[in-house]
């Protein structure tokens, strides 16, 4: 009972990481203007370069380890094809939340992934939840401007909203614990299918919106995301 207490602490904790970065991005007119841009495009490519780590050193790694090649090309090619069609389908609605997608599709997996190994090594866990939650704070700050910028929503309905997403880490973290545990194969499905659809919408998507004419700071932004998770591959042993 006290491992899952403290599992369903770490994935609430990684969780609540998401409303943190709205509420910085609720911070508005930092001045002078210039650099209020260069923020945001610089933390938009930072989340960009999370999201890579994410499949380059998490995803893909842990899903093709269990899985037969057959199985890796159709959960991978499978996600990114099932997210082209969410984006299509969100691109005829007017509701084009490509980050928040792209926040949950990195966060549920890794949740679940978590549950199912936090037996085997709580040190892993320990560390996992807090790459987590690391990557979650600048994707968490993009989905909060994405949504304020296409949505006439208040600062508090959105934060609220994230709050409420962060219950999702110790629901996915509970599944994985109590039904995915001794099921690898299915969680590296997932894993894979979320790989391919997050390469698809960091390049549909999040990576046009880092680009900013004539300044040259932001790309730096996405080395900076992919750093961060190198340093935390390498703390779990990776």
């Amino acid at each position: 009972m006290h491992e899952l207490v403290q599992l369903l602490g770490l994935t609430l904790i990684a969780g609540l990481a998401m409303p943190v970065g709205a509420s910085f991005a609720a911070i508005e007119n930092i001045g002078p203007r210039w650099l209020e841009t260069e923020v945001r495009h610089s933390v938009i490519a930072f989340g960009g370069g999370a999201l890579l780590s994410a499949v380059a050193l998490v995803l893909v790694p842990e899903g093709v380890s269990n899985l037969a090649w057959y199985w890796v090309i159709a959960c991978f090619a499978g996600g990114g094809v099932m997210f082209m069609a969410l984006d299509i389908r969100l691109a005829a609605n007017n509701t084009p939340f490509s980050q928040l997608t792209a926040m949950l599709s990195d966060f549920v997996p890794e949740a679940l992934a978590l549950g199912a190994t936090f037996t085997a090594s709580k040190e892993a866990g320990l560390l996992l939840a807090g790459i987590i939650a690391l990557q979650n704070m600048p994707e968490g700050f993009n989905s909060y401007r994405e949504i304020r910028l296409t949505r006439e929503y208040s600062r508090q309905r959105i934060i609220c909203a994230f709050l409420f997403m962060a219950l999702l880490g110790p629901i996915a973290g509970a599944i994985g614990h109590f039904f995915l545990a001794e099921s690898p194969q299915v969680v590296s499905g997932i894993m894979l299918f979320a790989a391919g659809g997050i390469l698809y919408i960091v390049f549909q998507d999040i990576a046009p919106q880092a680009i900013l004419k004539n300044h040259w700071a932001p790309p730096l932004g996405a080395v900076a995301g992919f750093l961060l998770g190198m340093l935390g591959h390498m703390a779990v042993g990776g």
